[in-house]
């Protein structure tokens, strides 16, 4: 990579930065990297480099630091896109025996996370965009049974139902059956509203069925709200802009359970960094970053890695692009329409 020498400025002060979380100056860049350069020239660069917006200068020190756009530009221009062989071991371990869909995500988040130190986070399709496929029943026992249901997405949900005394498992199963024929093909999004029309017909397949009804409803809800699952929530606590502030620590976990708020964090991201403290002003030194599951132009979600302004964004770039792209090799056809996934969110329901 041939960088001019600004650019070899640049890079150095936000991957030492990156590395120590410290200010970084003219004189401390010529003794640590032998730079053949003057005092006088690295500081007129910096200044350059603070006018555009490239580095910001702290009130504490003389040294620069990145600015948010900085971290963009390096991440543009000048990081490399060399994988660590390890990750990837680790991560081709995963494909080599058959896991569902939802494993798999699972494990390479977790891999992720524990590979990088930092927080991921797998947001799943958008309601808006997803379909429903399929609504199957399991008896369970002869008066419990499990419903399933699938999205063209390949996305599972599944409530467990305890029947009550004067209701029967053929009648839930016939029921079941009408609302398969019924909302097949219906965006997640609009399910209740759906279902809220069909709610006459239920009397014709179960007398006493409110209570079915309640749950389905309570279901289709759950169902179409963002899907989003944290790993690695542990790693930020040895980050030192949060492991010795109690305050950010505090706010960071509120976002953590938070999973709306976060979840629209996420989806102002692609492979632009998105500052949180530029949505949230209380929240400081956060950044996201993510990138799209997408298989034949069809979005499958969002992997997204959360840590402080200062990540080590070339890893943790290159490792996050690694496993999209493993994914999406491994699963893109898998995930798009097959009914045999196992998984999903189990729920207890009493009909």
């Amino acid at each position: 990579m041939d960088l001019n020498r600004k650019q070899k400025i640049l890079k150095l002060i936000i991957e030492d930065f990156i590395k120590y979380a410290e200010p970084v100056g003219s004189e401390y860049l010529i003794k640590k990297y032998k730079l053949p350069y003057s005092s006088a020239t690295i500081r007129n660069e910096m200044a350059e480099l603070e006018k555009d917006g490239l580095l910001e200068k702290t009130h504490t020190s003389s040294g620069r630091v990145p600015s948010t756009k900085g971290y963009q530009y390096y991440i543009d221009n000048l990081r490399s896109n060399k994988v660590d062989e390890k990750f990837k071991n680790e991560i081709q371990s995963i494909f080599s025996s058959s896991k569902s869909v939802e494993e798999v995500i699972k494990e390479s988040c977790e891999i992720l996370s524990s590979m990088t130190n930092l927080t991921s986070v797998v947001l799943g399709p958008s309601s808006s965009e997803e379909r429903l496929l399929s609504i199957q029943l399991i008896p369970l026992t002869n008066n419990s049974c499990s419903a399933i249901f699938v999205t063209d997405k390949g996305y599972v949900e599944s409530k467990t139902f305890i029947l009550k005394d004067n209701v029967s498992m053929k009648d839930v199963k016939n029921c079941l059956e009408m609302l398969d024929k019924r909302l097949k093909g219906t965006l997640v999004s609009e399910l209740v509203e759906k279902l809220e029309s069909l709610k006459p017909i239920f009397k014709d397949y179960i007398d006493d069925y409110n209570y079915l009804f309640t749950s389905l409803v309570k279901t289709f809800y759950d169902f179409a709200k963002a899907r989003s699952t944290i790993y690695g929530k542990e790693n930020m606590l040895a980050q030192p802009e949060f492991k010795d502030d109690a305050e950010e620590l505090k706010k960071l976990f509120e976002l953590f359970s938070n999973p709306d708020q976060l979840n629209d964090y996420i989806k102002l991201s692609k492979n632009d960094i998105v500052d949180a403290s530029d949505v949230n002003s209380d929240l400081k030194d956060l950044t996201i970053i993510s990138k799209d599951i997408e298989s034949n132009g069809n979005s499958l979600g969002k992997i997204a890695i959360i840590g402080p302004k200062r990540m080590d964004y070339e890893n943790v770039l290159s490792a996050l692009e690694y496993t999209i792209n493993e994914l999406i090799k491994h699963l893109g056809d898998d995930i798009e329409g097959d009914d045999d996934i196992d998984g999903g969110n189990g729920n207890d329901g009493r009909a």
